[in-house]
């Protein structure tokens, strides 16, 4: 499957932004997908994710409140409406999908990735 991520830009704190990330080349239904973000200097780290069965999301502890994933398996779209912006939320984010029964927390459990968004929050 093929992944493209779009919908980052410059924002002021407290502002919001909508990802989306488009797939294509498979059946997009079966693959759990998940948000990631790298800041400079530092690991690529869990965001966000949707298990392919979609029980809901789960989110990484310093997004949750504020962050929002979805998915539309028939536009083959997901998406990450992130409200609330601080300057920490600086990154460059990422979707990633995988055919996996569970919602992988760490970025090895991936094997599709888009091509990175930027997302610059001021303060």
């Amino acid at each position: 499957v093929q992944l493209q991520a779009s919908g980052g830009g410059l924002v002021q704190a407290g502002g919001s932004l909508r990802l989306s990330c488009a797939a294509s080349g498979d059946t997009f239904s079966r693959y759990t997908t998940g948000w990631f973000r790298q800041a400079p200097g530092k690991e690529r780290e869990f965001v966000a994710g949707v298990s392919w069965y979609d029980r809901g999301p789960v989110y990484a502890d310093s997004v949750k409140g504020r962050f929002t994933m979805s998915r539309d398996n028939p536009k083959n779209m997901v998406y990450l409406e992130m409200s609330s912006l601080r300057p920490e939320d600086t990154a460059v984010y990422y979707c990633a999908a995988n055919r996996i029964l569970v919602i992988g927390k760490v970025a090895s459990q991936y094997n599709y990735w888009g091509q990175g968004t930027q997302v610059t929050v001021s303060s």
